[in-house]
């Protein structure tokens, strides 16, 4: 059981990983986008949109991992292991 358990939690690990890394360059290609020497007002409002959508998934991505680390400390903290089988 311990194995199902550390692998599931190095999943979300990893998968946490990967969200904070495609937020990071999201907002990096809105940045460039926005600041680019473009005359072209469409492309620079698609680098606002860029930067303000990886600043909302930010946002909901640190609520969620705030919030599943929550539950995962509480079930902790009341874990209690199964007694023994009683032997005959």
């Amino acid at each position: 059981m311990t194995d199902i358990i550390g692998f599931i939690q190095d999943i979300i690990v990893n998968i946490t990983i990967v969200a904070w890394i495609v937020f990071f360059l999201t907002w990096v290609i809105g940045w460039a986008i926005k600041g680019a020497p473009i005359p072209f007002m469409r492309v620079k409002k698609t680098g606002e949109r860029l930067i303000e959508d990886a600043v909302w998934a930010a946002f909901w991505l640190a609520m969620g991992t705030t919030v599943f680390a929550l539950i995962a400390y509480i079930a902790n903290t009341f874990y209690q292991p199964l007694p023994e089988p009683p032997t005959i």
